[in-house]
């Protein structure tokens, strides 16, 4: 099973670790490992690469990749773990983590995963294959009021209610157990006038679901917290968001890392003594260029942000 995935930004994210040859570096989402091949032919012998995915399948293709660097360990886990996981291997400080966010394009092609709203398949979305909560387990098993909020919240869809509705609706009769079914309802519940402005009328929601199934949103802003915690001095943390669920808890992180004071305005001067842990690298996000956007549709709403940890060591 072979990962075909071209990496968005790429030389943009390499540009911007400023890679030291001797380095410790995180791919926190590995995927077909096209960023991490370019990290690796970077380090050194002496240098290490760290990659981080909880699709085994993608651990899988990213080893037979990267088959000719030997200084590259694989673990099975979430990025969301990055204190356990450097834990576990013993690694005081990184120089470097980059988080890809959102799903693969190989998760998106691979028909049988049910990630695409263009494809037949079974409700699954999965990231991870072992867990347990499934695309079917939600669309069949949550409430009208679950599904609603899900949708809304993580889809941004204003037909949210209606959807719901008639999801409950189709399900009292037969289980919604594909791709097919949960589409030909999102079709029938989003008003025709808006199918022409909106874009598919799956798109959203099928956002929606993965998001609820792989819990990408909950932890991400902590996620960010302990990434620059594990930061070498002057080390760097390079995210690619896809869209502004993911872009917000980054951006609100990075901003409250580096802030000096967080003290209530209504104070005449500061008594927290809070230190910054470093500064925002990209005041605005790096898009992909026009040839990039050309060439892979896929990034056209990537946005890549850095932050750098303080020169100064930093206590954590």
């Amino acid at each position: 099973m072979e990962f075909n995935h071209e990496p968005v930004l790429l030389n943009e994210c390499i540009h911007h670790l400023n890679i030291k040859a001797d380095g410790i570096y995180v791919d926190g989402t590995l995927g077909g490992a096209g960023h991490s091949l370019e990290i690796a032919k970077n380090l050194s012998e002496n240098g290490l690469l760290i990659g981080i995915d909880r699709d085994i399948y993608a651990l899988e293709s990213a080893k037979q990749r990267l088959k000719d660097f030997n200084n590259v360990k694989y673990v099975n886990d979430n990025h969301d773990n990055i204190e356990e996981v450097l834990e576990e291997l013993q690694v005081d400080r990184v120089d470097g983590i980059l988080l890809d966010l959102g799903v693969s394009s190989y998760q998106l092609d691979e028909k049988a995963r049910g990630f695409s709203y263009m494809k037949e398949a079974p409700l699954d979305m999965r990231m991870d294959q072992a867990q347990e909560l499934t695309a079917r387990k939600v669309i069949n098993e949550y409430t009208e009021e679950e599904l609603a909020r899900v949708i809304y919240e993580y889809g941004e869809e204003k037909f949210s209610r209606q959807i719901a509705r008639n999801i409950c609706k189709y399900r009292e009769e037969v289980a919604i157990e594909t791709t097919t079914q949960l589409v030909e309802i999102l079709e029938r519940s989003i008003p025709s006038f808006n199918k022409v402005k909106g874009g598919h009328p799956a798109k959203r929601t099928f956002q929606a679901i993965r998001i609820e199934v792989n819990n990408e949103l909950e932890p991400l802003y902590n996620t960010i917290v302990n990434s620059v915690k594990y930061l070498k001095a002057g080390g760097r943390l390079c995210v690619i968001t896809f869209h502004s669920l993911e872009d917000r808890p980054v951006k609100q992180a990075y901003k409250e890392l580096a802030e000096t004071c967080n003290c209530s305005k209504e104070l005449p001067y500061c008594v927290c003594n809070q230190k910054p842990e470093g500064i925002i690298v990209t005041r605005k996000p790096v898009l992909p260029s026009e040839e990039e956007m050309q060439r892979n549709s896929r990034s056209k709403s990537a946005k890549l942000r850095v932050f750098q940890k303080c020169t100064a060591y930093v206590e954590r």
